[in-house]
């Protein structure tokens, strides 16, 4: 993990204490980053855990969407984002269109199932939320036959092979970055490291998933990575996890990426934007309207009535 010079972490503690803030940083940021953060881990996870924060000021180094989530769950709070222009592409890529015409074909017997990566108004259209690491879980449990899951096509194509007693209608979205992972790439880690696991997330493409000796959400990839024996691992997904694996593992494993494993929306977010977000005020998180917001919540206590809390 990164060392932060003295000046900025006492200028960071200050501005803490002012604005009653906590620092929440997802596992793709940079290290640097993280390393400031009071805590680190996946989008959902740190919305959750923010509901339980004293803090009246909620700092999250992450994408819109993420800040969206926070602020859905904590409305009574104040949620920054350091860059509100760091964006996640594929929480866009659903339209009403899709949705509408999926339920005019199946009626009572369709669930529209939404990846927690998607904006507050594709959630407004949906039924239910699902995180990458409970999404077999929650579909399995719905009394619904078809299932149109959106946006992303590689982790409803993993779902749909978990649970083949359903029928999963996939929508034409993906993580870009996930999917330009390509399995050449990793054949070829696998040939130069034929003793590493390798560890996949499920917004990777079918051909890389079958190539990994375990698939899982971030949170499941770092939690294989520390109670693996292996001293070397092969990570497909994006490079920020490092950090988080090295600080776990006390930097005892060797990891290995290919070699465009970064998220440039996320690398968007630094430390000095953490900083001036705090310092100004800026990057504040909206309300929704409150019908959008409504609906958009009733999907996450869905998934959390299906997959636990």
């Amino acid at each position: 993990m990164s060392k932060i010079d003295s000046a900025t972490a006492e200028e960071l503690a200050r501005l803490k204490r002012e604005r009653d803030a906590v620092v929440l940083a997802h596992y793709y940021v940079a290290p640097e980053v993280q390393a400031i953060a009071d805590y680190v881990g996946d989008s959902f996870a740190l919305a959750k855990l923010a509901v339980s924060l004293p803090q009246r000021t909620l700092v999250i180094a992450g994408v819109q969407f993420m800040g969206e989530s926070m602020k859905l769950l904590n409305p009574k709070k104040t949620v920054l984002l350091p860059e509100p222009g760091a964006d996640c592409p594929m929480a866009h890529m659903a339209t009403r269109d899709t949705v509408e015409a999926a339920r005019a074909a199946y009626g009572d017997d369709l669930a529209v199932v939404c990846y927690v990566n998607s904006t507050i108004e594709v959630k407004s259209w949906s039924d239910v939320c699902v995180t990458s690491s409970n999404a077999v879980k929650v579909v399995r449990a719905l009394p619904q036959t078809h299932i149109l899951f959106i946006p992303d096509r590689n982790l409803g194509r993993y779902v749909a092979e978990q649970v083949p007693e359903k029928h999963v209608l996939l929508n034409d979205g993906c993580c870009p970055f996930h999917a330009a992972i390509a399995a050449r790439e990793v054949a070829e880690l696998k040939r130069a490291h034929p003793q590493a696991p390798v560890l996949a997330h499920p917004e990777c493409t079918q051909d890389v998933l079958e190539l990994a000796d375990c698939i899982g959400s971030t949170a499941e990839l770092i939690a294989y990575a520390q109670e693996s024996s292996a001293d070397e691992l092969i990570v497909v997904t994006m490079d920020g996890v490092a950090a988080e694996i090295d600080r776990r593992c006390g930097g005892a494993k060797r990891l290995f990426f290919v070699d465009e494993s970064s998220c440039p929306e996320m690398d968007k977010i630094t430390l000095a934007s953490v900083v001036a977000c705090l310092r100004d005020g800026t990057g504040e998180v909206a309300s929704p309207a409150p019908e959008v917001a409504e609906r958009a919540a009733a999907t996450l206590e869905r998934m959390l009535a299906c997959a636990g809390r």
